[in-house]
């Protein structure tokens, strides 16, 4: 599986998961959400972000669901109530997975998923 951007060549695994992270961009990611039919929100770019600086700058940490719901409850205060269905709103087959999967991160390998 491969995926277009911008005239080049991005490849990715069965799974659409990217074979080389340094190749992700704002760009490759629109493309993979494409592919999701996902339409990136301002939230959503704040999970990727979170996702990226997580596993960038936290020795490889892929947050799950628990955790990226405590995480956004400190910073999305305008919403009321963060829960796992603020989560899914904008990744609906799963915010770890596959927003993991748009932020150009490896797969993660906990149970669950799509």
């Amino acid at each position: 599986m491969s995926y277009e951007v911008n005239g080049k060549t991005i490849e990715a695994d069965a799974n659409g998961y990217l074979v080389d992270h340094t190749e992700w961009s704002e760009d490759v990611a629109k493309a993979i959400a494409e592919s999701e039919g996902i339409n990136l929100s301002e939230k959503a770019w704040e999970i990727i972000n979170f996702l990226r600086d997580e596993y960038f700058n936290n020795n490889g940490n892929q947050p799950n669901e628990r955790n990226m719901v405590k995480h956004f409850k400190g910073v999305w205060t305008d919403e009321g109530k963060v829960d796992a269905k603020s989560l899914y709103i904008h990744f609906p087959k799963g915010p770890a997975k596959q927003a993991s999967k748009i932020a150009g991160l490896p797969e993660t390998k906990r149970k669950g998923g799509y």
